[in-house]
Parts: structure tokens; C-alpha cells; sequence
């Protein structure tokens, strides 16, 4: 909805306010130098989607007789994938070109974030490279990206780029507040890394009898299975949270990618949240003494690695972490 009395610009994400990437932002769109294409890079989708936000926010509405939010100011497109697939294809990207061509409703500026941009197919990327080629007058391209060596080298080459530091605490951007008697994601995940070192820390220097074998494995299936149901309502919070600041006429197949991108994103910071608890086990074991964990480290951090990429590929988490886990108490108690 919009307002012609709104007090104040949208804020800059928290985490970033005096950098001097905002810095360099506020001074080019003041001075009105700002570049027509923009890639904005971070770890953190929300950060990203912040940034845009307060950028588009300040292109629209900057000393207008009318302001509203980016997300229904009539000059602000946005581009997101679509599907399961999570693809930006050549028929979604036509229909922005579209849009942006057209003279500006109520603003000197016209703006379209293209969320995910590695998400475009060839034939997509290709559309979109002509655009950048000869940019529309008065128009601001924001491509949004947690990968920008997978866009084309021509993208990228024709865009200013911004690269943001993730923030503090990526677990803060789940659903933060907690239900009366009820535990959130981000609890339930702190329990399992603090099973899974614990895990880590029964593991003897030495072959394992059967009994110790049995109940290693019972524990690697139950982690397992823990670790599926947190994923799942750690991005059933976190797509509540977000869905609320999405558009109204949002199609259903681009929820359905931004709910998968979602899912995709949380599984990594998990795996990645796994090897910080693998390193910091192999630190206390080499304060102790075990000269030899240097080698077992490595090989589990390669087997997880190994394991992160086939998620690429469309493997299941839940038996890309049981392979893990499998493979790390051979690794770890066959030395």
C-alpha cells in the first residue's frame, strides 16, 4: 500500500549500515551516478533481498510526490525463478524486458531485481545480455546472486559489482521468536550438532568392537533422522516469515521456487555448520596429542565436501548425511 507520508527511507539490512559498500551506494544514487546494471553478491539471500530492497527504495522514491514500497511502486519489476527447478526461463525474461521498456508511471526511475540470477537458462541469459547491452533510459537492473561465477562471463562483465558479508548470525534469519513450549529449528539444530560432537567424541583412536560398531550406527540413523524433520521446519519457519513480504499477484510457481531455494539454502548452511563441528572436534584432538588427526580430518571434510556436491545433483540429504556419517566412523576409528 502506498503513502505519501512515510517518515523515512527503508533501512539498510542491520549488519551492513556504515560499510563502505553502502557508503559508496548512498553517494552514487544521491549524486544520481549510480551504474544501470548492478550484481549484488552474498551468502545470505535475505541480505540480498534487503539491499535490493533499500535500493530500489531510494531510486522510486527520492524527493516523489507519491511514495510507496518497492514491492507495489508501479516503476519496480522483479524476475524470480519459477518451479521446482528454480529456473528464470526465456518467456518470464521477454515479459520483464517488456515491462522496463515502457516510460515510467510516477517515478524519474524505473527498477527490476532479478532474484537468483544464476537461475537463468541459456536461452534467458542470452535475452537478458541484449538488455544490458543497451540498457533502457532511467532504468536500474539489480541482479541478485549467492553464485556469480555461475552466470555468464558477459553478465558479469557488464555489471558494477557489490559483494556483502554475510551476516553474524545466519541461524538469526529463522523464525526468531520462540512459542510457548514450543522448541524453534534453531534450537532443535544447536541440540544436533551438540549430539552429533558428542557423537564425534565417543569415537576411540582404534578399531571398534560390535557393540560399539551397533550402537555408532544406531546413532547415525537417529541423527539422520533428526536432521530431515529440522531442515523441514527450519524452512517451514522461515518461508512463513518471508512470505509475508512478498507480492499478492506472486505467481504459485515462483513460492514454489522461493520455498525451495529456501530448503536449499538452510542445507547448506547445515553441512557447512557439520564441518565447523567436524574442525573444532579435530582441534581438541590435536591438543590432546593425536598426531595423526591432521589426515583424518582432511579425509572427512573430502568426504563431506564429496557428499555436499551430489545435493547438487539432486541427492537426498538425509542419505548424503547418513553416507557421511557412515563413512566417517571408518575414517575416524581406522587409523
Amino acid at each position: 500500500m502506498g503513502s505519501s507520508q512515510r517518515p523515512s527511507l527503508i533501512a539498510w539490512p542491520s549488519s551492513l549500515e556504515g560499510t563502505p559498500a553502502v557508503a559508496v551506494i548512498e553517494q552514487a544514487i544521491e549524486r544520481k551516478r549510480l551504474g544501470h546494471s548492478l550484481l549484488l553478491h552474498a551468502e545470505n539471500v535475505e541480505t540480498l533481498a534487503g539491499v535490493a530492497e533499500a535500493i530500489a527504495d531510494r531510486l522510486l522514491n527520492s524527493g516523489a510526490s507519491q511514495v510507496f514500497s518497492p514491492h507495489d511502486h508501479p516503476d519496480c519489476f522483479t524476475l524470480r525463478p519459477a518451479g521446482k527447478m528454480r529456473i528464470i526461463g526465456a518467456e518470464d525474461t521477454r515479459e520483464l524486458i517488456t515491462k522496463v521498456q515502457v516510460s515510467s508511471s510516477i517515478s524519474e526511475n524505473k527498477v527490476a531485481i532479478i532474484f537468483d540470477a544464476e537461475r537463468m537458462n541459456p536461452a534467458a541469459a542470452n535475452i537478458f545480455l541484449k538488455t544490458l547491452e543497451e540498457p533502457p533510459a532511467q532504468t536500474t537492473l539489480i541482479l541478485l546472486t549467492t553464485r556469480p561465477y555461475a552466470l555468464l562471463s558477459t553478465i558479469r562483465s557488464r555489471c558494477l559489482h557489490f559483494r556483502f558479508p554475510s551476516e553474524p548470525n545466519v541461524a538469526g534469519a529463522w523464525a526468531g521468536k520462540e512459542e510457548a513450549g514450543e522448541d524453534t529449528a534453531k534450537t532443535l539444530w544447536l541440540s544436533w550438532l551438540a549430539d552429533y560432537a558428542a557423537w564425534l567424541g565417543r569415537m576411540p583412536g582404534e578399531n571398534l568392537d560390535r557393540k560399539a560398531v551397533s550402537d555408532h550406527i544406531f546413532t547415525v540413523y537417529g541423527l539422520t533422522a533428526r536432521f530431515g524433520s529440522i531442515l523441514d521446519k527450519a524452512t517451514d519457519e522461515n518461508w512463513e516469515k518471508q512470505k509475508s513480504t512478498l507480492p499478492d499477484d506472486l505467481a504459485e510457481d515462483e513460492k514454489v521456487a522461493i520455498e525451495t531455494g529456501i530448503a536449499n539454502g538452510l542445507r547448506s548452511q547445515f553441512f557447512a555448520e557439520i564441518e565447523e563441528a567436524t574442525r573444532t572436534h579435530a582441534r581438541a584432538r590435536l591438543r590432546a596429542g593425536d598426531i595423526t588427526v591432521r589426515r583424518t580430518f582432511a579425509a572427512a571434510v573430502e568426504q563431506l565436501e564429496h557428499n555436499s556436491k551430489l545435493l547438487r545433483l539432486n541427492l537426498n540429504e538425509s542419505a548424503a548425511l547418513e553416507d557421511f556419517m557412515l563413512s566417517s566412523l571408518r575414517i575416524w576409528s581406522v587409523r
